[in-house]
């Protein structure tokens, strides 16, 4: 047995990357998983899959329409589902910005407000959102995308604000560029996508990607009920990228 066992977990964006990991860490653990997504992905087997558009508020109210007939309390709440955007502010559309914008800020709104009232029936609820390294450095070519994960970051330790004296606890984590599929999309659009690779890993002072798995541990940290005193942490794994200068390799 687990600290995650019989509890139960909702993360969206389960169908792959980041949030699929997650979904399999709980699920090994012993939570029974919700997967949150358009899609079921990969997920059959590891979680039991809910389709949901988190930047649909009709949407979520559906899913957790579906969610409250089976469940009547939620321990566990992953905000993961996000989209990326490539680009500075001159070549970004107002069309990118309001879609963006509404998935990776407004969405995890609409998913919480929507599971608080199952949250607030647990006894050691929290919420963990995926923000990323974006939020604390400067990157090129991720205007849309960096100030969407600012305000992730934002709303996160608003959140923990909010929801302390109710006992629900609220942190995220900043992954630096992660092995996932959405990174190697985007590394295929480039004109030689292993020189791209190459300069990212030489990025991260680690001298490689994270992992999705490496991500989901620190996410199972912040959401296990063994960590009740920790709430409005921003945690980051990020190969170093944060805050150290080493010299390159």
């Amino acid at each position: 047995m687990s600290e995650l066992t019989g509890l139960t977990a909702v993360v969206t964006g389960a169908g792959s990357g980041i949030g699929l990991a997650t979904a399999q860490n709980f699920a090994a653990g012993g939570a029974r998983v919700f997967g949150l997504d358009l899609d079921a992905g990969a997920m059959e087997g590891i979680a039991e899959w809910i389709p949901c558009d988190v930047g649909s508020s009709a949407s979520v109210s559906d899913a957790f329409a579906i969610l409250g007939g089976q469940v009547t309390s939620l321990d566990i709440l992953v905000n993961n589902a996000g989209i990326g955007a490539v680009g500075t502010i001159e070549n970004g559309t107002d069309d990118e910005w309001q879609n963006v914008l509404n998935v990776n800020v407004v969405g995890i709104a609409r998913i919480t407000k929507a599971a608080l009232p199952l949250l607030r029936a647990s006894a050691s609820a929290a919420i963990v959102n995926t923000c990323s390294i974006a939020a604390t450095v400067g990157l090129p070519q991720r205007a849309i995308y960096s100030a969407s994960k600012g305000a992730v970051q934002s709303l996160t330790l608003a959140m923990a604000a909010d929801l302390i004296h109710e006992g629900i606890r609220v942190n995220c984590v900043n992954p630096g560029t992660a092995d996932t599929p959405w990174v190697t999309r985007l590394l295929d659009l480039a004109s030689d996508p292993t020189a791209e690779r190459t300069a990212l890993e030489r990025r991260q002072p680690s001298g490689r990607l994270v992992t999705a798995d490496e991500v989901a541990s620190a996410i199972r940290f912040l959401a296990s009920p063994e960590q009740r005193a920790t709430t409005g942490t921003i945690l980051a794994v990020d190969g170093g990228m944060s805050g150290l200068r080493v010299p390159a390799r």
